[in-house]
Parts: structure tokens; C-alpha cells; sequence
């Protein structure tokens, strides 16, 4: 079985492995099909990301097929194509008996604290699994990524005419303004890299864009401020884009500390939020406005590889000025 290994940072090895067993009673013995490549595989491959040992089978955002279930699966059969929700939690913590299961306090995510899907075949829980009937296999893996936006748009409670900011505009910033948009807020983005600021205000028709966080000082603040940059700077100034009594997202993840200036979050009075994950009931959401039409991100500036190609090409889906904006890799 063909497995994709990251042994150490900055170093693959594709190798072949014992193909899984028989799936247990509540399992599915699975295809891998797609898995994208998010933030935190670039992080793990530069050895910056938290929660992380070596070596592990990188991969989270998956599309499966299934192959064969346990007797007391009733709802998969073999050959349905599925979504893989990656977030295994304990279902017993204070945090999953209120329904936050994505930061249950032990919470396992494939492919981070758990081996993931850079490999042929894997055994799922099938609870796990969302089956998905129009989507095409190198789609699905964008659902984690989407829902990722819609839990941070969520935890803000966004709402039709609120002024919002999102600050970086990769998969995740993306994410974010797609739910934005489907709540009627108005949208601002702060963007850096000058394709990426481009992109967004010719697909999303968006006013406001700004290179830098200064510039965008010099306009009105705004009520929604979302960073998903994972970036020291950014994070640690971006209080300084929200009005007065308003409220502060962090989306994206840093191994770091960041710092705010103590009189500019009290003169504020602001609402500081950090978004992590999403739920399934989430997930669910997201897969189904993607079969519906109501989101479509076929648009995003993408790079699809196979598995041996991907080698070559992680090193530089690490920087930003790739032009990539979302990497998949076409397992099958």
C-alpha cells in the first residue's frame, strides 16, 4: 500500500505499507480519493506547527470511497463517496456535553495527533463519514475547509449590514468571506500579497481592499474583525481595526505568543473570540450549500497533484508566493 510519510520537517517519504485489516463492527475500510492541504500540513512540513510529533501520515481534508463496513453500519455502502469528518472527540468532556465538540478537551484529529489520509487505504469510524453525491472527489476536501469559516462567521453571529474585515485572504480568509457573504455582512479584506488581493475583489465584487493593516486604519473600524493570517504581527495589531464595543476573531493559529496593548482593547471594551475547527453539524452544513450551488469555489486558485508529484511541490505550496491558494493532491 502506497503511504506517504512525513518523517521529520521538511522531509517525505513515500513508501509502501501493510494494507489495513477487515473493518470492526462501527468501521469502513476506505479508498482515499483527494486530501488537501491546509495551513496545518504546511505548518507540520516547516516544523512550526503545535500539537504535532514525528513521524505522521499528513492529512485531514479528505474525499474516501467506501470499500467495505462493519455489520452494524447501516447507513454507508460500498462504493458511496464520502466527506471524512477529522475530529474524533471523547463525546464526555465539558466541552462535548455542550456541544463544542471541535475543542473537546481530548479532542484526536486525523492527520495531526492521529495518522491521516496519505495513503491508499484507511480504516474510518463510520460515524465519520458524510456521503456526498455530487460533489467531485478533488471538491470535497474543501468542506473542512469552508466550515472552518463558517464555525469563526458563527462564533462572531454575523449579521445581515455588519460591517466586517477579514484579514489574510487565503483558504481560510476565503472561507470566512463566503459566509460572510451569505449573512449580507459588508466585506473588507486586508491582503498583502497583491494577486491574492486582486483575486478577492474581482470574484467577490469587494470595495474594500487594503495591502496593509495602516491602510486600512485610515478608514472607518470595523464591527467583525477576523484574522486568519497566523501571523505575530498581524494578530497582535489587529485590535486596531475594530470599533468601539466590537468584537475580535482569531482564526488563524500561531506556535507563539501574541500580545495586546492593554489600553486599546479597554477603550474598546472589545469582544475577543478564538475559533477553532468546526462541528459536524457544521460540516453537514457546509457539504450541503456546496451540492446545492450556494457556494461554489471552483475559482480559487488551486494546484491539483498526484501523490508523487506532491513531493516536489509541498516545498512550494510553503510560500505564499506560489500563487496557490488551495493544493489537493488526486490520490486516486
Amino acid at each position: 500500500m502506497k503511504t506517504l510519510v512525513l518523517e521529520q520537517p521538511g522531509r517525505f517519504a513515500l513508501t509502501e505499507t501493510e494494507a489495513p485489516g477487515s473493518p470492526g463492527p462501527e468501521e469502513a475500510l476506505v479508498q482515499v480519493l483527494a486530501v488537501g492541504i491546509c495551513g496545518t500540513d504546511l505548518h507540520a512540513f516547516e516544523g512550526t506547527q503545535p500539537f504535532f510529533t514525528y513521524p505522521r501520515i499528513l492529512g485531514h481534508e479528505l474525499a474516501v470511497e467506501v470499500i467495505k463496513t462493519g455489520d452494524r453500519v447501516g447507513e454507508l455502502k460500498t462504493g458511496d463517496r464520502c466527506l471524512v469528518n477529522p475530529y474524533l472527540a471523547c463525546g464526555e468532556c465539558v466541552a462535548c456535553a455542550r456541544g463544542r465538540t471541535n475543542c473537546c478537551a481530548r479532542l484526536r484529529v486525523i492527520g495531526v495527533h492521529t495518522d491521516g489520509g496519505m495513503r491508499d487505504r484507511m480504516l474510518l469510524p463510520a460515524r465519520q463519514l458524510y456521503k456526498s453525491t455530487r460533489l467531485p472527489p478533488a471538491r470535497i476536501p474543501l468542506v473542512e475547509t469552508l466550515a472552518v469559516g463558517m464555525h469563526a462567521v458563527g462564533r462572531a453571529a454575523a449579521q445581515a449590514g455588519d460591517r466586517a474585515i477579514v484579514v489574510g485572504a487565503g483558504p481560510i480568509g476565503l472561507s470566512v468571506i463566503e459566509f460572510l457573504r451569505l449573512a449580507g455582512a459588508d466585506i473588507g479584506v486586508v491582503e498583502r500579497m497583491p494577486e491574492r488581493l486582486e483575486f478577492v475583489s474581482r470574484h467577490y465584487g469587494l470595495k474594500r481592499c487594503y495591502p496593509s493593516h495602516a491602510e486600512a486604519r485610515q478608514e472607518e473600524p470595523s464591527m467583525l474583525v477576523f484574522d486568519c493570517t497566523g501571523d505575530k504581527g498581524s494578530m497582535d495589531s489587529a485590535i486596531q481595526l475594530v470599533q468601539q464595543g466590537c468584537t475580535l476573531v482569531f482564526v488563524g493559529l500561531i506556535n507563539d505568543t501574541i500580545s495586546l496593548f492593554d489600553p486599546d482593547l479597554h477603550r474598546r471594551e472589545a469582544t475577543i473570540l478564538s475559533s477553532r475547527n468546526s462541528t459536524a453539524a457544521e460540516l453537514r452544513r457546509v457539504l450541503d450549500h456546496m451540492e446545492q450551488g450556494r457556494i461554489d469555489v471552483a475559482a480559487w486558485p488551486a494546484d491539483c497533484v498526484g501523490p508523487e508529484a506532491m513531493v516536489e511541490r509541498f516545498p512550494l505550496w510553503v510560500h505564499r508566493e506560489a500563487g496557490v491558494v488551495k493544493a489537493v493532491v488526486e490520490w486516486h
